[in-house]
C-alpha cells in the first residue's frame, strides 16, 4: 500500500499556493493602506505604544546582558593579538551591522509578534472582525494596517536602543572592569563605524525585520482557525516562522550589503 498518493500531493501544493496568494494580497493591501494609516496617524501611535513601550524592558536588559558578554569576550580574544584598544569599534561593529538587529527582531517576535497573533486570533475567534464587516468597516484597514505600520515603526527604534544599551554594557565592562582607555574605546569607534555603510545598513536591516515579524504575526492570527487550539497552533507558528524569517533575511542582506 502507497504511503501517498498524486492527488495528495497536488491537494497539498494546491494549498500552499493558496495561502501564498491569501498572504501576497493581504501584504500589498497593507502598503496600500498606508496613506489612511497616516491620516489617522492616532491608531499606530497607540500601537507604537503598545508594541514599543511593552518591549523595552526585554531589548534593553537583553541588550546589556549582550554588551557585557561582548565586552568581556572581545577584550581577550583582542588582547591576544595586542589589539585590545579597538574594543568600542569591533563591539560597535558587531551590534549595529548584526546582533542589534537580529537580536532585537528575535525579541520582537517573541515578545510583541505572539500579542498580535493572540489578539488578532481572538477577535476572530469572538466574532470581532466579522461584526465589523457587517458593519460595513473593513478590518483590515481598522485593525490591521495600524498595527502593520506600529511594527514597522518601532522595530527599528528597538534595534536602535538594543545597540546603544549594549555598547554601554561593553563600555562597563571594557573600560571600568577591565581597564581599557575610555579615550581610546569611544575614539576608534567614531574613527572606525562609518553612518551610512554600518549605520544605515543596521536600520535597513530592522525595518525590514519589522516588516516581516509584524507581517507573519498579522497574517498567522488573521488566517487562524477561530478556536482556542487555532489561536495556540497560529501565536506558535508566529515565533517559529518569523525567526526563520529573520535568520535568512539577514543572511542575504548580509550578503547584499558588505559583500562589496
Amino acid at each position: 500500500m502507497s504511503w501517498w498518493r498524486p492527488a495528495d500531493v497536488g491537494f497539498a501544493v494546491r494549498g500552499k499556493l493558496a495561502d501564498l496568494g491569501v498572504g501576497a494580497r493581504l501584504f500589498v493591501q497593507l502598503l496600500r493602506l498606508a496613506p489612511a494609516c497616516l491620516r489617522r496617524f492616532g491608531l499606530v501611535r497607540d500601537q507604537v505604544h503598545f508594541l514599543g513601550n511593552y518591549s523595552l524592558a526585554i531589548i534593553a536588559v537583553s541588550g546589556l546582558f549582550v554588551g557585557f558578554v561582548l565586552g568581556l569576550q572581545m577584550y581577550y580574544t583582542l588582547q591576544q593579538f595586542g589589539s585590545a584598544d579597538i574594543l568600542g569599534q569591533v563591539v560597535t561593529l558587531v551590534l549595529v551591522r548584526e546582533l542589534g538587529p537580529v537580536v532585537a527582531a528575535l525579541l520582537f517576535a517573541g515578545r510583541a509578534g505572539t500579542s498580535l497573533t493572540a489578539e488578532i486570533g481572538l477577535m476572530k475567534a469572538g466574532e470581532q472582525l466579522a461584526a465589523m464587516e457587517m458593519m460595513a468597516v473593513d478590518p483590515v484597514k481598522r485593525v490591521l494596517a495600524p498595527r502593520f505600520w506600529g511594527g514597522v515603526i518601532t522595530m527599528p527604534l528597538l534595534a536602535a536602543v538594543f545597540s546603544a544599551v549594549g555598547i554601554i554594557g561593553a563600555y562597563i565592562v571594557g573600560v571600568l572592569l577591565l581597564g581599557v582607555d575610555a579615550g581610546t574605546f569611544w575614539g576608534r569607534m567614531q574613527s572606525g563605524v562609518d553612518v551610512f555603510s554600518d549605520l544605515g545598513n543596521g536600520v535597513v536591516k530592522s525595518i525590514v525585520f519589522g516588516i516581516a515579524v509584524t507581517f507573519v504575526a498579522l497574517l498567522e492570527g488573521f488566517a487562524a482557525r477561530a478556536t482556542p487550539e487555532g489561536v495556540a497552533r497560529a501565536t506558535t507558528r508566529t515565533v517559529v516562522v518569523a525567526s526563520l524569517a529573520v535568520l535568512g533575511l539577514d543572511f542575504l542582506l548580509t550578503a547584499m550589503m558588505f559583500s562589496s
